[in-house]
Formats: C-alpha cells, sequence, structure tokens
C-alpha cells in the first residue's frame, strides 16, 4: 500500500481508494475520476501521490488546444528523459503516448484541470474510449492507470453519465467532499468545542480556507474580531467566496435564478414550496435550478424520514449561506468599513438562521458518523429529519432527527429520534417531555421496541434533565463535548 505523506491532512479513505488503484496487478490499462470543487485539496493529493509512485502529473490551463498539446510534450519528454519536447499533433497521438507509459508495469499518469481540455477538443472523451476499447493497444499491452481530475463538478459527472463515451470504461470514481465538522477542527487546530462550531457554522469544512482566513481564531475571546477581519472585510479573498462559488461551475450561464433560490434557502425557506412562494414563481420552475445547485454541491435534499415524497432543501457550503444572509444583504455598509457594527446587529441573524440550522445538521452528521450501535439503538443506516401529525395539537411537529436502520426485506425501522437546539440556553425538563410525546406519534409500522430519545445541546443541559436523564437508558443527552469527541 502506498505511504500516506504526513504533509496529506486526513483523506485516509480517498488515499486508500487512489493507492489501490494506481497499485492494482490488472493487466489492461484502466480509467479513474476524481473530482470535487475547487480548494478541496485535490491536486496536492494528486501531487503527493504521483510524487510516491514515480507517476506523470500533468495540469492542464485555460488556454488553447495547441498551447496544452505543446506544453503536454515538454512536461512528456521531461518524465520520459528526452532532451527535447515532444510535437504532439493532435490529441490522438498525446493519449496513445501516455497510455503506453505502463507497458512495462503499473504506471501512474494524472491529467489534472480535465475540464479545460475538453473545453477547446469536446471530441478528447471519444478519443480516450477509443484508445481504452477493449482490444486496443492500452488494454491488451499496458497497465497504465490514467486518473482525470477537474473542479468542474458538471463536467467531471457527465463523462460517465447517460450515453458519455466513457460510460463503463472507469473503474474509479472518487468525489473530494470537504472536511467533517471533526476533522475541521483538528485541521484548524481549534481543540475548545464552542469556538470549533462557530467557525465550521460559517466557513464549514474547505481546506484552502484556513489559509484565506489568516489561520483561523485563536480562541473565543479574539472569535468576533476574526470574522470582521477575515470574513467580513472586503480586502479579504473571502469576503466573495460565498457567491465566487456559483459563478465558478461553467454549467452556470445565467446564475441569477441560483442566487435568488439560495437567497431563499438561506432565509429559511426549505421546501419547494417555500422558495417559489419567496420568489414569487411556480414551483414547477424550480426543478431544472434546484437539480443544478446540488449537482455542484452548493445545496442537498433531504427527504421526510417517515413521509414520502415530504423532502427539505438545505445549503450544504455555510460560506454560501453566510455570504446569502449577511455579506450580500450588507455588502454597501461593509464597503464602508462597518463590519463591527453590522456583526453586532446581526445577532439574532447569525443565531437563528446560522448557528441553528448548522447545529442541527451536525447532530444529524453525528449520528450517521460517529454514533455508536447502544447510543443510537441500532445502526444508522439513514439520519433525515422529519414532521409528525398530531391530532391533539392539530398540527404538525418537526423532528430535527431521526434515525431509522434498514432491516433486510422489512423496509427500515426508527431506532431514535432527537431534537437540537442551538441556542445559548440550556436543555430542560420540557424538551424530554416534548419528545415523549413526539415518540408516541411514532407510526407504529415504524417501530420495535422503544426508540431512543436523543437531546443535542449547544449550551448544554439543565441540573434537573442531566438527573432525569441519568436514571433512563432510552435518553441520550449530547453536548457540544461529546458531539466533537463522544459516540
Amino acid at each position: 500500500m502506498v505511504q500516506k505523506p504526513e504533509r496529506l491532512f486526513g483523506r485516509s479513505q480517498e488515499w486508500q481508494e487512489l493507492g489501490e488503484f494506481v497499485e492494482s496487478e490488472r493487466e489492461g490499462a484502466t480509467l479513474g475520476l476524481v473530482y470535487g470543487r475547487r480548494r478541496q485539496g485535490k491536486t496536492l493529493m494528486l501531487e503527493l501521490l504521483a510524487h510516491e509512485v514515480g507517476g506523470f502529473m500533468f495540469g492542464a490551463t485555460e488556454q488553447s488546444e495547441r498551447q496544452n498539446l505543446a506544453d503536454l510534450g515538454e512536461a512528456y519528454a521531461k518524465f520520459v528523459g528526452l532532451r527535447r519536447p515532444v510535437a504532439f499533433r493532435s490529441w490522438r497521438e498525446a493519449l496513445g503516448d501516455l497510455l503506453r507509459l505502463g507497458e512495462k508495469g503499473p504506471t501512474t499518469v494524472v491529467i489534472d484541470e480535465f475540464p479545460y481540455l475538453v473545453g477547446t477538443s469536446p471530441g478528447l472523451p471519444s478519443y480516450l474510449q477509443q484508445e481504452l476499447s477493449p482490444l486496443g493497444f492500452a488494454k491488451e499491452h499496458t497497465r497504465t492507470r490514467l486518473i482525470l481530475c477537474g473542479s468542474a463538478l458538471t463536467t467531471m459527472a457527465q463523462l460517465l453519465g447517460g450515453g458519455a463515451p466513457l460510460r463503463g470504461r472507469a473503474t474509479l470514481e472518487l468525489v473530494v467532499r470537504p472536511f467533517g465538522f471533526r476533522d475541521a477542527a483538528e485541521f484548524w487546530g481549534i481543540r475548545e468545542p464552542e469556538l470549533a462550531f462557530r467557525v465550521n457554522a460559517l466557513v464549514g469544512g474547505t481546506p484552502a480556507y484556513l489559509e484565506m482566513c489568516g489561520g483561523g481564531p485563536a480562541t473565543l475571546d479574539g472569535f468576533d474580531e476574526w470574522v470582521r477581519r477575515w470574513l467580513l472585510n472586503p480586502a479579504t479573498v473571502m469576503f466573495r467566496e460565498g457567491g465566487q462559488l456559483l459563478r465558478e461551475e461553467p454549467s452556470i450561464t445565467n446564475p441569477t435564478s441560483y442566487v435568488a433560490v439560495l437567497a431563499a434557502l438561506s432565509a429559511g425557506n426549505h421546501r419547494r414550496s417555500e422558495i417559489a412562494a419567496a420568489l414569487g414563481r411556480p414551483s414547477t420552475s424550480l426543478a431544472h435550478i434546484l437539480s443544478g445547485l446540488r449537482g455542484i454541491g452548493l445545496i442537498d435534499q433531504i427527504d421526510d424520514a417517515l413521509r414520502e415524497k415530504r423532502g427539505v432543501y438545505r445549503i450544504a457550503e455555510p460560506v454560501v449561506r453566510l455570504h446569502q444572509l449577511l455579506i450580500r444583504r450588507h455588502e454597501p455598509e461593509l464597503i464602508a468599513r462597518r463590519a463591527e457594527r453590522v456583526w453586532a446587529e446581526s445577532a439574532d441573524t447569525v443565531s437563528g438562521k446560522i448557528y441553528g440550522p448548522h447545529f442541527e445538521d451536525l447532530a444529524r452528521a453525528w449520528c450517521f458518523d460517529h454514533a455508536d450501535r447502544e447510543t443510537l439503538g441500532g445502526t444508522a443506516t439513514q439520519v433525515r429529519p422529519a414532521e409528525l401529525p398530531c391530532r391533539e395539537h392539530r398540527t404538525g411537529h418537526e423532528v430535527d432527527v431521526v434515525v431509522t436502520e434498514a432491516v433486510s426485506f422489512e423496509g427500515e425501522r426508527v431506532t431514535a429520534i432527537g431534537e437540537a437546539k442551538g441556542t445559548r440556553t440550556p436543555m430542560d425538563l420540557p424538551h424530554l417531555q416534548r419528545m415523549e410525546h413526539l415518540r408516541g406519534l411514532l407510526p407504529d409500522a415504524k417501530i420495535e421496541g422503544t426508540p431512543k430519545l436523543l437531546l443535542f445541546a449547544r449550551a448544554g443541559f439543565t441540573r434537573e434533565l442531566r438527573d432525569v436523564a441519568a436514571g433512563r437508558s432510552d435518553v441520550e443527552l449530547i453536548d457540544l463535548e461529546r458531539l466533537y469527541s463522544g459516540a
């Protein structure tokens, strides 16, 4: 197995997948795709991989086909030890020579920023399909491990979709995503859970943001000043980052409608009907926009855990939410250097529309990624929100966390339900009583035994609630400390 360099933080699973791909002894050339949004560390990871295994890596640039072929010829000549650059006349010729690098054994070949090449040479995927034909030279006589990497998510995903030329040719499709909240805290060097939560709620887990944010706040006391200096300051690159993410995607040529949907979502409109009402448009007109935003990883669709076709949408990238709620709305004031006032006056918005929803997201992520079976009363197959109808109160009750476990041939059963409060007020006994009421509303067909009650509180719990929970095996209390380090 290829040893992961110390310089590469995290990414153990991704590194293992790449290592198995490039070290495979199987006969014939193989193709892999690696993609994800910019600033996730894809290029660094592939550069380190190529260095570790003695492979070839070429980074395309946004220029003409002829210029990229010339740059590739120069890099190729240097790799094979030629004194002069190779003058590739076409991509067919270039691909043929690249794939021949693996004639003597498994050889890694990486082409980074592949969408730039496709932009000026649309036939490139078809040329590659021909080179990788089952009876072609590359498949019969080489063991080249070709990796195509890119940040244009739509372009990369479409390479293997539908009737695309390369469909069925690849054996690896690796999507590189932002760090989870625990890895992000470790990467930023933040040990205080409250500080880690606040930072993650504003900028998420994109690795490059650590440097772009000046290294992050050292203490809670310095958090507000860090926000004003690095996030709300028009002289920093983070100031427009939340808006730039949408404009980086080549498939979105007219971002106006997409920005409007992001603004509606950030404001708390999570159902398609609510978004449509906020925009004054029919809900049927939003399908393409919502699909596009999901495709580039800026939003997620979460299905109701108990009722079909009742899904909600959420902002998946915190920096987008920050941009929509604060920076875009107050841009003239922030440009006028009034960040201190804007931040102070936006406290309710930050608490209710940023910290609150983000804490719910982390609670669901904790259940799926970190909680053990004993805590959840089973294995978390899915963790989603839900709405429970209630005859007594003649309304629907929202449940932040519903943990379900797939049961062979029997659908799924609810093993736990939970409430997540991201406010600065400790949870008290009424929250437990509410959850007991909601547990009684669960459909009989969805439960087996007694589902556990999970209470997530950013500010902790009152002594009365702790005393009651200590004597009950069906109640779990999860504060920030346990969220970041417990199971």
